[in-house]
């Protein structure tokens, strides 16, 4: 077992946990949030790869960077609709929604490439329908309206996203892991000036700013960087496991610093979402760990 690259790892997704309390403090909406983020990651990893000489060994292919240029876009909405739901419900209960991706992964797997799901699987699902519907509480479910106002569905498309990002980019193997997120941020930088208003910016304060700031240097720069220089050097099952680091970290800031009491029902909610997901556990896919959580 490589410790370094372990405890690189861990450092990262302690980190990427944290996320959602940065978000909320930042005074601004999702979608300059995931902007300024695209910028940070892309000059931060940039430059890692620029300095290290990574950009003089990459195998570029014209399949590859298409499906790069399409993982990049489900990359950034799943960025956007995940700090939405961040800001219309409690960050306990949008990260244990977001966690479903590696579910929806089988799901798309058996859709599109007739996989066939295994009774676990299908269990796996139910289990994790059974938890959304109880995190959210039943009386979200009786109108549109009420479901929209939740959060649940910002929440729920930021899991698809991330899925559909996983599912994209599984088959590229070629690209180094520094290309696949410079690319991939290049196109947040492209594709989301059209939907943003820049006077979000003015009139913030200091502390704002400095939450802006790490929220793209720290969480997007810095802990990517952790995340793909050890994310190589572990075994599969290691870093599935290592994955949970980042919802446990969110849900215990969210409970010790935010003060969110989850109800019995959602706790309950809780529990059976990630009892679902550690199928993964039990059968890992490197597809479900290819990309960080957040």
């Amino acid at each position: 077992m490589n410790i370094a690259a372990m405890i690189k790892m861990t450092v990262a997704m302690a980190i990427f946990g944290s996320i959602g309390f940065f978000t909320v403090n930042t005074g601004i909406p999702a979608e300059e949030l995931v902007f300024v983020r695209c910028i940070c990651a892309t000059l931060f990893l940039g430059g890692m790869w620029f300095f290290t000489g990574g950009y003089k060994t990459e195998k570029w292919s014209r399949q590859e960077v298409t499906q790069t240029l399409i993982c990049g876009v489900f990359l950034v909405f799943n960025w956007v609709f995940l700090f939405k739901a961040f800001e219309e419900m409690s960050i306990s209960v949008a990260i244990s929604i977001y966690n479903l991706a590696p579910i929806f992964v089988l799901i798309l797997g058996s859709l599109i490439l007739k996989e066939k799901m295994t009774v676990q699987a299908v269990m796996a699902v139910i289990v994790c329908f059974l938890g959304s519907v109880f995190i959210i509480g039943l009386d979200q479910f009786t109108s549109i309206e009420a479901l929209f106002n939740s959060g649940f569905v910002w929440a729920m498309l930021s899991a698809v996203c991330y899925a559909l990002a996983m599912f994209v980019g599984k088959g590229i193997t070629h690209l180094s892991t520094y290309a696949l997120t410079f690319v991939q941020t290049m196109v947040g930088i492209v594709i989301l000036p059209p939907f943003l208003d820049f006077g979000v910016f003015e009139g913030l304060t200091t502390s704002n700013w400095l939450y802006i700031l790490g929220t793209g240097l720290i969480h997007t720069g810095f802990v990517y960087y952790l995340f793909f220089d050890s994310l190589r050097k572990l075994p599969t099952i290691v870093v599935s496991a290592l994955v949970f680091v980042d919802p446990v970290v969110a849900i215990l800031l969210d409970i010790v610093i935010l003060d969110f009491r989850p109800t019995l029902l959602q706790t309950a909610g809780i529990v059976l979402i990630f009892a679902g997901i550690i199928y993964t556990l039990i059968k890992p896919s490197k597809q479900i760990v290819e990309l960080p959580q957040v």
